[in-house]
């Protein structure tokens, strides 16, 4: 996927420019990256993620496209508390499908995010799991596992094909 695939992924789930946002798990930022396309360079984004050397790849890409934005990477495994600010919205791309656990999972969640903070998600479209998507969920089960977690709102944001199961989709849900 390039760069303007991720943004279309995310566009629909963020209505306004700036704010305080994170990243659960980003890897080395590609949905970061699209975050930060979109919400423009008054936000903040906070990107998670255990793996050290892929913020450090992330650090130096935001910097050299979006150098305006102010990013603070944390190095540390996004199931455990986090010592985040008030967030105005969180991504989870992709991420979510390695927690098992998943309801307790999303009760951080809603400790990180603002009365009426935003949720987006993006994760393969399928409820088979394989190596490399452990515990997957599609859209059917997200919108019920959201609805149970005390998420609201839960909609389909977009879908597109992958090349490694059927297709991908994101969706938006908000926190009371």
């Amino acid at each position: 996927m390039k760069h303007e695939d991720h943004v279309h992924l995310l566009r629909k789930g963020v209505l306004e420019p700036g704010g305080v946002w994170a990243d659960l798990g980003c890897g080395e930022g590609a949905f970061t990256l699209a975050l930060a396309d979109l919400l423009g360079p008054s936000c903040t984004i906070y990107a998670v993620d255990k793996n050290a050397r892929a913020l450090e790849q992330l650090e130096r890409t935001m910097h050299a496209m979006f150098p305006a934005v102010t990013l603070h990477c944390l190095a540390a495994d996004f199931t455990q508390p986090l010592s985040l600010p008030t967030l105005d919205g969180i991504v989870m791309a992709n991420s979510l499908h390695y927690v098992r656990k998943k309801e307790a999972m999303l009760q951080s969640v809603h400790g990180y995010l603002r009365s009426g903070g935003s949720l987006l998600l993006v994760e393969y479209n399928t409820d088979r799991s394989n190596p490399w998507i452990p515990y997957p969920l599609s859209y059917e089960a997200w919108s019920a596992l959201a609805g149970r977690s005390g998420l609201r709102e839960t909609h389909l944001l977009e879908k597109v094909p992958s090349r490694y199961v059927r297709e991908m989709y994101s969706a938006a849900s908000l926190v009371s």
